[in-house]
């Protein structure tokens, strides 16, 4: 693994330098300037640039780096991450643009927040190849979509893990739900629509009323969380709702704060297993980041530090059928009374084969037989 020099102790080192003896002798001037140097020369093959987040996220940076992480170690290839200075393009473009300048000859930027930014960059830096998931380049008033050669973009069938997860949670006896969005953007709509579709699903094959299953949707507008957020997570909870699935960046704290107060409050963890966060986590939908982006770095480097024909270009859906999305099976993070294993892998091949097919539609609600959803929550 190559070593980051940290920031810090270059400048401990210059303080010290210009203090020491209140006079700079010609050894510390020249430690000073030695280290200056080795900074401003390394270099950093892959660089993830994070959005309004950071690596710690316990979501989607954190899943990504997770894979940046692992195939750089394994094949002894620098890498490092930016975090640009303010939620806007134009400061995703110069962290991107940083990035680069350091050296990468691979950026990997997670979200669909950098769609625009990747726009922007891409035919700047031919030589230079960008690794965009969640989205799709386009400008930034949607006219135009374009990716160029050395673009390659990862969708995931968000809906298809959010029906694991509502499934899976009404399978298991829950029958008062909900959803908390971060803002109805199309991978979030697809998770809580999905969520609805398998919530109606098992209500179906248990033989449930109409009704006898509800669901409480509403988007926090943030993917943060907030005392708004955990004031109305507390009401639901002190109402009679049983579940939660919490989607969308940091909003989980909230999410995970009110069902700690309340009696016996559960959560849905979304996009990686985020079981360690609190024992009230009863599952999570996740995306394959950390497998998808090191699979494409592996692409990368073996076609010599270049998209292959198939990925360049080319935008990847992944979902059931490539092991893109699903909930952990690990032992540590399977809560579940009574809902099993084998009858997650029966409904997981469902989707696997066709059999059972989730609607992606995110422009109308989703069609429900059994469930009672509240839109307005």
């Amino acid at each position: 693994m190559k070593k980051i020099l940290s920031l810090v102790f270059v400048s401990v080192l210059a303080l010290f330098a210009f203090t020491a003896c209140n006079s700079t002798t010609t050894e510390n001037t020249e430690a000073t300037t030695a280290a200056q140097t080795t900074e401003a020369q390394m270099t950093y093959e892959i660089a993830l640039v994070t959005d309004v987040g950071n690596i710690d996220d316990k979501s989607f940076n954190e899943g990504t780096w997770n894979g940046v992480v692992q195939y750089a170690e394994e094949h002894d290839i620098s890498y490092t991450y930016y975090r640009p200075t303010e939620d806007s393009d134009a400061a995703r473009v110069e962290s991107i643009e940083t990035a680069i300048e350091a050296g990468a000859k691979i950026v990997v930027t997670p979200g669909y927040l950098f769609e625009t930014a990747i726009y922007e960059v891409q035919d700047n830096y031919p030589d230079v190849s960008f690794l965009l998931l969640d989205g799709a380049p386009h400008t930034a008033d949607y006219a135009t979509f374009y990716t160029a050669d050395n673009t390659h973009s990862i969708l995931y069938q968000e809906e298809q893990a959010g029906f694991l997860a509502g499934y899976a949670a009404v399978m298991d006896g829950y029958r008062e739900l909900g959803f908390v969005g971060g803002m109805a953007v199309p991978a979030v709509v697809r998770y809580g629509y999905g969520y609805v579709q398998g919530a109606d699903q098992a209500a179906s094959e248990l033989g449930l009323s109409q009704g006898d299953v509800n669901i409480k949707y509403y988007y926090a507008g943030a993917f943060v969380g907030s005392p708004e957020l955990e004031t109305k997570m507390d009401l639901w909870y002190s109402g009679g709702t049983e579940i939660v699935f919490a989607c969308g960046g940091k909003l989980y704290t909230s999410v995970v704060a009110s069902a700690e107060n309340s009696t016996s409050g559960m959560i849905i963890g979304v996009d990686v297993d985020q079981a360690a966060e609190s024992n009230r986590i009863l599952t999570s939908a996740m995306k394959g980041l950390t497998v998808s982006v090191y699979d494409a770095l592996t692409a990368f480097y073996d076609n010599n530090k270049a998209w292959p024909e198939e990925f360049a270009g080319a935008t990847a859906v992944l979902g059931a059928e490539s092991d893109g999305v699903g909930l952990p099976t690990v032992e540590s993070s399977w809560r579940f009374d009574t809902f099993t294993t084998e009858q997650y892998q029966t409904i997981f091949d469902k989707l696997v084969d066709g059999t059972i097919v989730v609607s992606n539609d995110i422009t109308t609600e989703p069609t429900v037989t059994l469930v009672t959803v509240d839109y307005d929550a």
